[in-house]
């Protein structure tokens, strides 16, 4: 016969292989549903004419320039994956992690269900917000800074 703590840690293993199983078929899940890629593009070429209505400069990120700048058009996708406009290379970002986008002149920020969280001003991103000009916004250990 077997030992009882034998077959209790046995079947202790057994459930957290389980439970990591779920949160590995939970993560893909959540990836799969996440809008496609050519959301993030304008829908008309007329839009990608008009002026920036702010940008981004990067203050540090692993990939990108310090100091880089990206204007915030109709709409601007930061994330790990190569679809969007700004491409981090950070383990902490998911593949579609925020998105920036204007709406009558005024720029929002917006996260994409991320795993880790976008932070502006050293606080998680609950919802869309506007930004204002020197906000600090923080993707995993990439930091920007948005400009009017």
């Amino acid at each position: 016969m077997s030992d009882p703590l034998e077959v209790l840690l046995q079947f202790a293993f057994l459930g957290v292989l389980y439970l990591f199983l779920l949160w590995v078929a939970r993560s893909a899940l959540r990836d799969l549903g996440r809008p496609a890629a050519d959301q993030y593009a304008p829908a008309d070429p007329a839009n990608a004419a008009r002026p920036y209505s702010g940008r981004l400069v990067v203050e540090r990120g692993a990939g990108l320039a310090s100091g880089a700048e990206y204007g915030v058009g109709p709409g601007l996708g930061i994330g790990r994956a190569g679809a969007n406009d700004i491409c981090i290379e950070d383990s902490f970002a998911s593949s579609r992690h925020a998105r920036l986008y204007d709406r009558e002149g005024v720029v929002y920020i917006e996260d994409m269900n991320s795993t880790n969280g976008t932070y502006v001003n050293g606080r998680r991103l609950g919802a869309q917000q506007p930004l204002k000009p020197s906000d600090r916004i923080r993707i995993g250990d990439t930091e920007f800074r948005f400009e009017q």
